[in-house]
């Protein structure tokens, strides 16, 4: 039996088949491995082809013995199931292995900073991923699956793979164009599109949600001011911490990065991608999403060409859309109300943007860190909370 001793952390790695024939002799063999040691311990069943009921009995007694939860990883589809049909996979933390899916020859339909998406097939697409751990993958995958059992119209996902030295995602072939496609290819129907763009957030909002795996909103921003809080004086803090004590608390689904090249469109129907910020809270967070997609965006230092890019439409267009998203997500056709929501929603759109800034810093040093809460919270989102309107949907 092979084991392998890393960061903190005894790894064995189980083979072929334990039955009532090797049992004994795995039992003898795994518990002299663990013997006085305290590291971790994980089991590694890639090259396990079976496990009768006498090897699940090794394992539980390897489990008591260490007084923990085993974490039991790379297991064959075969193998899995024999951990869940005997309900082993209520004692232990049972990880099927990862796909190996290949990209080469695949059709490229998009990318992005975070990664690139290929056509498998007719029916699936792959997402791969450019960096991430895989946790962060797999919650995004597990995101995306959830926000669609609660009614979401998602994108189907399947399985997290590996894609030579990278992780990517599995999901449905969606055969629709992205709202940001569509206002390109068809500049006739701009308006048409946004306000279906607008309507479908506005239903979104009536979806409340009851699963823990959905981060309030509020939350990490909270966060950003335990993060900052050394930087700031007492009466600044306690403005920020002031402005979002007072954001109405709500269960309600927020997609977290609600901009037009996360929706899809075909015939009227919509449907949302790119899920893994999802979470609960007051629908304001989303409509400030959109107003830092188009009122922030467009204005931020890098050559313009890239700015496209990460909209996905002529710039020029981005106030404009943001005019006809206010109408109708707020009803109005009034422009003295459609100003007021712009600036109702400027602090919250700030905050969420210095969260951001200030969080993808973290590893820099502390003049750096401090350089850009003068520069983020002093400079801009202060003056923005200083002056806030309340909300008031």
């Amino acid at each position: 039996m092979k084991t392998s001793a890393e960061n903190n952390t005894l790894t064995i790695f189980l083979e072929n088949r334990i039955d009532m024939n090797n049992a004994s002799q795995i039992e003898k063999e795994i518990m002299e491995a663990v013997e006085g040691r305290n590291e971790d311990i994980v089991i590694d069943a890639e090259n396990l082809t079976y496990i009768s009921s006498a090897g699940l009995r090794v394992l539980l007694k390897l489990s008591k013995k260490v007084n923990k939860s085993l974490p039991v990883r790379n297991v064959s589809p075969a193998v899995y199931d024999i951990f869940e049909t005997t309900g082993f996979t209520e004692l232990f933390d049972v990880k099927k292995a990862m796909r190996k899916v290949s990209a080469e020859g695949c059709e490229e339909i998009g990318s992005g900073g975070y990664g690139t998406v290929y056509r498998l097939d007719s029916e699936t697409i792959l997402k791969v991923y450019n960096h991430g751990t895989l946790d962060l993958i797999e919650h995004e995958r597990l995101m995306s699956q959830r926000a669609f059992l609660n009614g979401l119209p998602t994108a189907i996902s399947y399985d997290t793979v590996t894609v030579g030295d990278k992780y990517g995602v599995v999901y449905e072939m969606i055969d629709a164009k992205t709202a940001a496609q569509l206002i390109t290819a068809y500049p006739s129907e701009f308006e048409e599109i946004v306000r279906l763009y607008a309507s479908a957030l506005k239903k979104f909002h009536s979806v409340e949600i009851k699963d823990a795996l959905f981060q309030n909103k509020k939350d990490s921003l909270y966060e950003l001011l335990g993060i900052i809080k050394n930087y700031l004086t007492d009466e600044e803090y306690g403005l920020l911490k002031g402005y979002l004590d007072d954001i109405p608390d709500r269960s309600i689904f927020i997609h977290g990065d609600y901009n037009l090249k996360n929706v899809m469109i075909d015939n009227g129907n919509v449907m949302l991608i790119d899920v893994g910020d999802a979470g609960t809270g007051h629908p304001a967070f989303d409509v400030a999403g959109v107003w830092l997609f188009c009122l922030y965006t467009p204005k931020v230092q890098l050559p313009p060409e890239e700015i496209r890019r990460i909209m996905g439409f002529d710039t020029d267009l981005a106030e404009k859309v943001w005019d006809i998203f206010c109408r109708e997500y707020f009803n109005t056709e009034d422009p003295n109300e459609v100003a007021r929501y712009t600036k109702m929603l400027e602090p919250l759109a700030l905050f969420i943007v210095t969260y951001h800034g200030i969080r993808r810093n973290l590893d820099k040093s502390e003049d750096f860190l401090k350089q850009r809460v003068d520069i983020m919270v002093r400079g801009k989102l202060l003056p923005a909370v200083n002056n806030a309107v309340k909300l008031d949907f």
